[in-house]
């Protein structure tokens, strides 16, 4: 049987040999390595062109002056090699003012909304996870899952934008405010992650909540040298009160028991160290610096 070939469209790579003549094909495009010899200099250049009009999408030149193969493709990247073993790789996705394309906008929004609709149920059992455990780890996949849910949605948006209203840069505009908005996330995740590494004092509302709980007991009569520290997702604080010098030792055990039970409705799981003190009284090397007087107890 007798073969006819049809030629469907020509380009011109500006006076340049195709290695090998070979053309590597992929996502719609076609890509050829090229070689020119001329004034006592050589050029190679990779080009791309639309594989169904012909049209040309960018050049490159290439720096790499023995280079001997044709281009290769693989999904969105293509290669090209030298004689040293060399290899260099050039995205082939067209870039915003390059005027790339993009095609088949109803399979892709298909694929996106099925993977936005399993997205959902991960975050959603993701947000019960982390309130139950408060896991930092868990938080920052929680963010890595919602670029993705975000980044199908932008090539949802996108795919419409571009095929359906024609307008063109809509998909790498999209992938800027995702890369933006992971950068954003990135720096979040990180700063809580350092935070969660080095131990913090509590910050001045949370103290003073803190000393209000204390102030409900009506038998101390102040509360002084209060520590507080933050380590991971514990929290630790440790203080001396003073009560009644003529207290016993079992009446200052309940006193400072039903103080811990206060403490702990309001701020559960807080590791508590209690020092009790006869009133007045301050251990050597301590401040002694009251953070409740026997007048604010009362009020």
């Amino acid at each position: 049987m007798r073969m006819t070939r049809i030629v469907v469209w020509k380009a011109s790579t500006g006076g340049g040999a195709v290695f090998n003549n070979d053309v590597a094909v992929a996502g719609g495009r076609a890509f050829v390595s090229t070689w020119h010899a001329c004034c006592g200099s050589d050029a190679r250049r990779l080009f791309a062109f639309d594989a169904a009009t012909g049209d040309r999408l960018w050049a490159r030149d290439i720096d790499s002056s023995n280079m001997q193969f044709p281009a290769m493709a693989l999904g969105e990247r293509v290669f090209v090699s030298n004689d040293n073993g060399l290899v260099l790789a050039f995205r082939a996705v067209e870039q915003f003012f390059a005027g790339g394309r993009t095609a088949a906008a109803g399979e892709g929004i298909v694929v996106s909304a099925v993977a936005m609709a399993a997205t959902l149920g991960l975050l959603a059992w993701q947000r019960h996870v982390i309130r139950k455990t408060n896991s930092l780890a868990i938080s920052t996949d929680h963010v890595h899952y919602q670029s993705d849910l975000l980044l199908n949605l932008a090539v949802i948006a996108a795919l419409a934008l571009d095929q359906y209203f024609g307008i063109a840069g809509a998909d790498p505009l999209f992938g800027l405010v995702i890369a933006a908005w992971l950068g954003w996330g990135a720096w979040g995740a990180s700063t809580a992650a350092i935070e969660q590494l080095m131990d913090r004092e509590w910050p001045q509302e949370k103290k003073k909540r803190f000393l209000e709980v204390i102030a409900r007991h009506p038998e101390l009569r102040g509360v002084h040298d209060l520590r507080t520290r933050t380590s991971g997702n514990r929290d630790f604080v440790q203080f001396h009160v003073w009560v009644d010098r003529n207290m016993t030792i079992a009446a200052a055990h309940d006193v400072m028991d039903a103080i811990e039970a206060k403490i702990q409705g309001e701020f559960p799981g807080v590791e508590i160290l209690i020092h009790p003190d006869p009133e007045g009284h301050v251990d050597a090397g301590l401040a002694g610096r009251p953070d409740l007087t026997a007048a604010q107890i009362k009020a």
